[in-house]
């Protein structure tokens, strides 16, 4: 899943709640703790939170508790400029 596609899981108006770490998707939706995709005004549910989580009051274990759903994609290198006339 790219994160375009992460960004469309977030936990809003029904939608499931999905968050990336370290390159897996959990799904978060079932957890009060996430509830309409904010997690205690801190984290949103949609996005990669593997820097986030690093200053995180608790550890990762706790996220790895859900059910992983998929992998994040790497974002491709960006295209280098071609110069010239044509």
């Amino acid at each position: 899943m790219t994160k375009q596609e992460l960004a469309k899981f977030d936990g809003r108006e029904g939608r499931k709640a999905y968050v990336a770490v370290s390159g897996k998707i959990y799904d978060v939706t079932a957890s009060a703790l996430w509830e309409n995709g904010d997690h205690q005004g801190l984290h949103a549910a949609g996005g990669d939170l593997t820097e986030e989580l690093k200053t995180a009051p608790h550890v990762r274990s706790v996220v790895e508790r859900f059910p992983v759903v998929g992998t994040l994609d790497e974002e491709p290198p960006p295209k280098k400029k071609k110069w010239g006339l044509f």
